[in-house]
């Protein structure tokens, strides 16, 4: 169950969390989680250059290992990179020790501030850790630009993980709630292959045709 935008009690709850970017300007945040891996990250990558317009890829630290040639495309065209965990750990079940190592194995791969929780959960408790760990190693594991981690949510999902909906209907899921400011989810993932091919490229059309710039987070 999901909805395509966040529930505003989650913001309530999660008020350090990145849900949206300040709304004064036109300007929204494509993001893709769950590569890299061929074909759909590549289809990923070329679209934006045709748009000419960059994003921010959460990626998964054994997809990097297991697709390292297609993790540095990503980085050579000038795109933001995000830590999505190695193994693409579900917080609300997974117990806070293993979360965070799991974190630290995708960072030594990723070297990045930027954290998204797989699936968006994550408990509070994971989140202090998070904060603690990220204090212990930014002297000698963290990059003094990214000495202030920031964990990245979104406020308007895609929904192209679904295979019960269309990709006409991941396309409007995204056009009728973006607005200044927003982060929008996509996925470079073989579940979302289907409804990304035909909703990606309309999707920038159309934002761009409204006036709005795309930048990275």
């Amino acid at each position: 169950m999901y909805t395509v935008r966040p529930p505003f009690f989650l913001k309530w709850i999660y008020p350090k969390l990145l849900w949206n970017k300040a709304n004064t300007e036109k300007i929204v945040y494509l993001t893709f989680d769950d590569g890299p891996i061929p074909n759909v990250t590549e289809f990923v990558l070329n679209t934006l250059k045709n748009f000419q317009i960059k994003a921010t890829f959460f990626c998964i630290g054994d997809n990097i290992q297991k697709h390292p040639e297609i993790f540095e495309l990503i980085k050579k065209a000038g795109h933001a990179v995000g830590n999505h965990t190695f193994n693409h750990l579900k917080g609300w079940d997974t117990n806070d020790e293993t979360y965070i190592a799991n974190f630290w194995k995708c960072q030594a791969l990723t070297n990045t501030n930027l954290f998204r929780p797989p699936y968006g959960r994550i408990k509070k408790s994971q989140i202090r850790e998070l904060a603690k760990s990220w204090q212990l190693m930014a002297n000698d594991k963290v990059k003094p630009e990214h000495s202030q981690q920031q964990i990245v949510m979104w406020d308007v999902l895609s929904g192209d993980f679904d295979a019960g909906i269309s990709g006409e209907q991941c396309y409007q899921n995204v056009i009728r709630n973006t607005r200044n400011g927003s982060i929008i989810v996509f996925h470079d993932s073989l579940k979302a292959w289907d409804r990304l091919e035909y909703a990606l490229p309309k999707t920038i059309a159309f934002l761009k045709e409204k006036g709005f710039r795309f930048e990275v987070l």
